[in-house]
């Protein structure tokens, strides 16, 4: 008997095998992620794409919204939640970690500072398990915090009580200047990655790559994108004692980072050098500015680099994390990763080789016309995907907008613009399109890692980049004044009126609505995008303030503090973000504002493009779908769907990823600028998004809230 059992017993064994060999899911080096949203974006491969499939394009008239949390922090929630088991992981508008139940919202525990509102952005959290250990990081400030996971109680064996400045990581004399971080880290074995924001203006701190202990917090490895003196790429900046002063800083990676976790690489995308729009003291191509990266996780050591903007002058950082996805060329597939920029084009690269997958042009720009200033004589720019977005150098008084009710105030604007693409700033107006946050932006693009398509929301806002010279400012009469002129005109606009049309509040009635203490606050910290000044000395903080409030009795004299960094002038200024409008405050161009795209980066051909978003005043006169202004990527499902927030008329849209075609739509209680998250709780498929408002103008709120078939 047993002589007979051994053969059958072995024959299912080795069939086992077969099966086990031949099933294994082997199409994405990322694939245990598609089933659940543990990681930001859903992956360590930020494709935002999942397998889940009870949602299907036959039942979404069954999707309706079963739950709804209502934080207790009311404004802009940037933040795409990650799911652990039956915990859904998020961040309010004022920095506080929330713990809710995926299922039902309920809410079971907060960690957050109870006395001070933040009221900066964050995108998430990031997750880390070994065994029973399981700890969430998030940051506030300038702080990096480990949480326990299921009671949101600092790891006290963390840092110092739980927590650590990521500025320990800095040279020491930067030590005190502004650094936040609004992207969640990335996680590889026992280390956190971290994506930092910093100053844009003279004196930023330097955007080193700085990899943390998630189990200590002490810094392990340093990636420095502004390379010392000596080191490769030390010489495209110029004069290495401007560097050692402290003057030029950024090339920082704030939009996050994307990990193949088979190869042990980190893909890292690179900010601008600051001071943005001028680039008079760090000539040359400024390596590793606005750059890809190809890291070695373990070490920090550069495996290959890709620059995108060489001498970047209009703040063309990329503004998302690439995408690791696999596209075949000649029957054979190639592990890729991909960028999207704010500039409207895709680049692509063997994940490997860091060879791009189409050619690539170094394509002559115009020189600057300013004084002392040296723009870039070319800039790469590749042959396919064509952009998806509308380039300044297309736009004629053709495309004035329909709309416009003073048609010829805007074709005088495009006549007179510098409508070249990569036109450097200079005393005339360049027309920006895409504009300062894009074409693509922070919500980044989707994938399918397995069919190498891409999908990417675009805006199609334009802008107007001037300068002026910084003479024409009128002469301060204090130190107050002068410290505003110097770091708050280019948003606030001199006369302290700000551009509201353009997201710049206006700051000329602070007493009416902000203590003194909370604009201290801000001014040091941060608001929203707006970044702090911790390096103000308490007398500049004082001047500031004064000169804010009116109170020139006791406003400060100009004394020495007026020749330290915090009020040096550079011989250019920019005059501020000012968007390309109408009388009524639409763009000035023709529609479509917003867009969305499916990309084949197998071929570098478009599948399809179509707008996205709307105008209700608009609409509420019968005009056809206009898009809109949009921030937050979409979500794609393996079974054909594409789920989008993110547009400021505040929808919640559904799409046939196959075909463009909208196929299901819903109003969201204020406008969700955020990527979704999908997941599953008992067999349960949901989908969750933040809804915050606030950005664009739209109204405030402050729930997140579930969608899932009834």
């Amino acid at each position: 008997m047993q002589s007979r059992l051994f053969p059958v017993n072995l024959l299912m064994l080795l069939c086992s095998l077969v099966c086990i060999m031949g099933c294994a899911d082997t199409s994405s080096p990322n694939n245990k992620h598609h089933r659940s949203w543990e990681v930001y974006l859903g992956g360590p491969g930020r494709n935002h794409y999942s397998t889940l499939s009870e949602i299907t394009p036959e039942n979404l008239h069954r999707l309706r919204m079963v739950w709804s949390y209502s934080a207790p922090d009311i404004g802009q929630m940037q933040m795409n939640p990650i799911v652990v088991d039956t915990i859904l992981y998020g961040v309010t508008s004022a920095l506080r970690v929330v713990a809710l139940h995926a299922a039902t919202g309920k809410e079971l525990w907060t960690f957050g500072d109870t006395l001070n509102a933040w009221h900066s952005t964050s995108r998430g959290v990031a997750y880390w398990e070994k065994g029973r250990d399981r700890r969430i990081f998030y940051t506030m400030g300038s702080e990096l915090f480990a949480l326990d996971a299921q009671t949101g109680k600092p790891i006290l064996t963390f840092g110092m009580d739980g927590k650590i400045d990521m500025r320990a990581g800095l040279p020491p004399n930067a030590r005190e200047k502004f650094l936040v971080s609004n992207t969640p880290g990335t996680i590889y074995k026992d280390l956190i990655i971290m994506p930092t924001r910093v100053s844009e203006n003279l004196g930023a701190a330097p955007g080193d790559i700085m990899a943390f202990s998630v189990l200590t917090g002490k810094p392990v490895w340093t990636f420095k994108t502004i390379p010392e003196e000596e080191q490769k790429g030390s010489q495209t900046w110029g004069d290495t004692q401007v560097r050692q002063k402290g003057l030029i800083g950024a090339a920082n990676s704030w939009a996050g980072m994307a990990l193949d976790e088979t190869t042990e690489t980190l893909f890292v995308p690179t900010g601008s050098a600051a001071p943005d729009f001028d680039g008079s003291q760090r000539p040359g191509s400024n390596l590793y500015a606005n750059c890809l990266l190809a890291l070695d996780a373990n070490k920090g050591t550069l495996k290959w680099h890709f620059q995108f903007t060489h001498h970047d002058l209009w703040d063309r950082d990329p503004p998302a994390p690439p995408n690791l996805l696999n596209v075949t060329r000649n029957g054979a597939q190639i592990a890729a990763v991909a960028q999207v920029t704010k500039q409207g084009y895709v680049f692509v690269f063997d994940r490997n080789t860091g060879e791009s997958l189409f050619e690539i042009k170094e394509t002559p720009v115009p020189n600057s016309t300013l004084e002392g200033q040296r723009a870039w004589p070319t800039q790469p720019i590749p042959t396919k995907p064509k952009p998806f977005a509308r380039l300044a150098k297309d736009i004629t008084v053709a495309a004035i907008s329909p709309y416009a009710e003073n048609p010829e105030d805007i074709a005088a604007i495009i006549e007179t613009s510098n409508k070249n693409e990569y036109a450097p700033p200079g005393l005339d107006p360049v027309l920006l399109l895409p504009g300062y946050d894009g074409g693509a932006e922070w919500g980044g693009a989707a994938a399918d890692p397995d069919d190498g398509i891409l999908y990417v929301n675009s805006n199609e806002m334009p802008w107007i980049l001037q300068m002026m010279q910084n003479t024409d400012l009128p002469e301060a009469k204090s130190l107050g004044e002068k410290l505003y002129q110097v770091n708050c005109t280019s948003c606030h606009q001199s006369n302290l009126k700000g551009m509201p049309q353009s997201g710049f509040p206006a700051i000329n009635a602070l007493p009416g609505y902000l203590t003194k203490a909370e604009t201290m606050s801000i001014i040091t910290n941060g608001k929203g995008m707006m970044p702090g000044f911790p390096e103000l000395t308490a007398k500049e903080t004082d001047a500031l303030l004064q000169f804010l409030y009116r109170e020139e009795a006791t406003v400060h004299s100009i004394g020495a503090e007026a020749n330290s960094d915090s009020t040096q002038r550079p011989k250019y200024k920019h005059t501020g973000y000012h968007k390309f409008l109408d009388s009524k405050a639409l763009p000035a161009i023709s529609p479509p504002w917003g867009t969305l795209h499916a990309i084949d980066l197998n071929t570098g051909d478009y599948r399809w493009s179509v707008t996205l978003g709307d105008t209700p005043s608009l609409r509420a006169k019968g005009h056809p779908p206009t898009g809109c202004e949009n921030y937050g990527g979409p979500v794609v499902t393996q079974n054909g769907l594409l789920f989008i927030a993110g547009t400021k008329d505040g929808y919640f849209r559904i799409f046939n990823k196959h075909t463009g075609e909208l196929l299901w739509d819903y109003q969201l209680p204020a406008a969700s600028f955020a990527t979704p998250a999908m997941y599953q709780v008992n067999g349960k498929q949901y989908i969750a998004l933040a809804c915050g408002g606030e950005k664009l103008g739209t109204k405030p709120g402050n729930q997140i809230v579930a969608f899932a078939l009834e």
